[in-house]
């Protein structure tokens, strides 16, 4: 059974989504407030996180950037704040997903199953453990623990950016355009939603270090360009 954590302060809201994922056989964790937050995934195993913004003491952004120094369970902000800008802001701190307010109870439980299938450790490969190399670096996936090492050093990364790369890392020196990663590794599509792929790039390439592990085909999309350990 799935954990999610629930961060939201309209009590409303709270049991009515609480209530449809456990309906769904999900166990709920809730909080109306950030304090306490960082605690409960910390000692708890929580394999999903739904957050608000704007809360009493304190903002979700900022929520967000501390659960990832510590955690890349994915994340889904619900919240009122729906501009664009918002939107890039949620994907650049780490979130998987982004739902305003109002919304459909029934899609964000959908949304929630979509992620959690996504995010899981399923490797596109039926090795578990994939090495590559490029000049001097090397990477190295273990699909099975979900464990990504950068050089031998441990590198957290979101539950995006864990589905990019290993779909690029899968068709290595192949270009993938922004299109097909929309549609095969995060299965959705809003205005100006390719660039959140842009974004997403931005940052994994930012995690895997100085190489150039996934290079820019100008108007047609992104390459993955590690050689494969054989």
């Amino acid at each position: 059974m799935a954990c999610i954590l629930l961060v939201e302060d309209n009590q409303l809201i709270t049991e009515a989504v609480s209530g449809y994922l456990e309906v769904e056989g999900y166990k709920t964790i809730t909080f109306n407030k950030v304090a306490g937050v960082i605690d409960v995934i910390k000692r708890s195993t929580i394999d999903l996180a739904i957050l608000d913004i704007m809360l009493p003491d304190g903002n979700g952004f900022v929520l967000a950037k501390d659960i990832r120094k510590i955690s890349t369970i994915p994340l889904i902000f619900l919240t009122a704040k729906d501009s664009e800008s918002d939107r890039i802001l949620g994907f650049e701190i780490g979130a998987d997903d982004y739902v305003c307010k109002p919304f459909s109870t029934k899609e964000l439980v959908l949304r929630v199953e979509a992620l959690l299938r996504r995010t899981g450790t399923q490797s596109v490969s039926a090795e578990k453990i994939k090495k590559w190399t490029l000049e001097d670096d090397t990477l190295e996936i273990d699909s099975e623990k979900h464990i990504l090492l950068v050089n031998s050093k441990e590198t957290y990364i979101t539950g995006a950016e864990w589905k990019i790369l290993i779909y690029l890392s899968s068709r290595s020196n192949q270009v993938v355009s922004r299109e097909k990663i929309l549609s095969e590794c995060l299965n959705y599509f809003f205005e100006g939603s390719e660039r959140t792929i842009d974004t997403h790039i931005g940052n994994l390439r930012t995690k895997l270090g100085g190489g150039d592990w996934i290079g820019t085909v100008r108007g047609f999309g992104y390459r993955f360009n590690g050689v494969p350990c054989t």
